[in-house]
């Protein structure tokens, strides 16, 4: 198997050192958008962020690069999918509120946490509740960017910023979470899913960060769910 490229596709060509992208998979109940997971190579021990259902297909890729050491989802929807193959001898990790589904759909033994914390120096928990309760976005300072992991709580539609919020979800939690993350200090966005043939990334500035965030505020409080 060829070693996936570190390319990460977007309308500027970004290239973040360490960051690998794994084969795409598309959503069964939305083809429109594809899922990837992340690796991120670090000195302290390398990482998957999200999970799909294609994971296998990467696994030469993954383990040239060093393995994963953990693999943290963004919420329990990324189960339904699978997770990091057992050759990757990976802990999954997810937050508490969301520990119950991932357990029953992976028959795996799952490590939680609760509250914001950092992962060495390089690597903050957020928890985002809404979406899901255990929602959680990870910031990730990769040198010289700084990466945030929004899972399903904002992720790209073409070039929007968009919100998931489902019957099960907790519009008013959701919305604190996307003031959480207006104040966050990133220069990535980095979602689950993405439009296929656009972006799967977006690179921000400060200003325009809070006004796409501030947008879509104002959308879900005027009742909309994306």
């Amino acid at each position: 198997m060829a070693v996936m490229a570190t390319t990460i596709p977007t309308d500027d060509d970004l290239r973040v050192r360490g960051l690998h992208a794994t084969t795409p998979q598309r959503l069964p109940f939305a083809p429109r958008i594809e899922v990837r997971a992340y690796q991120l190579e670090r000195d302290a021990g390398n990482l998957l962020i999200y999970s799909t259902g294609a994971l296998e297909d990467d696994l030469d890729a993954l383990q040239e690069r060093g393995g994963v050491e953990r693999q943290y989802l963004n919420h329990w929807h990324e189960a339904l999918f699978g997770v990091a193959p057992d050759a990757l001898a990976a802990r999954l990790l997810v937050h508490d509120a969301d520990r119950a589904q991932v357990a029953a759909r992976t028959g795996r033994r799952v490590l939680t946490f609760s509250r914001r914390h950092h992962l060495g120096g390089d690597l903050a928990v957020i928890p985002t509740p809404g979406h899901t309760p255990g929602a959680t976005a990870y910031l990730w300072d990769a040198r010289d960017l700084r990466l945030l992991f929004t899972g399903d709580t904002l992720y790209l539609d073409g070039d929007d910023w968009v919100a998931a919020v489902l019957d099960g979800s907790d519009r008013a939690a959701y919305l604190d979470s996307l003031e959480v993350i207006r104040e966050l200090d990133f220069d990535v966005l980095v979602p689950w899913g993405a439009t296929e043939g656009g972006p799967s990334v977006a690179a921000v500035s400060p200003a325009g960060r809070r006004r796409r965030v501030d947008d879509l505020i104002a959308r879900l409080r005027r009742g909309a769910d994306r």
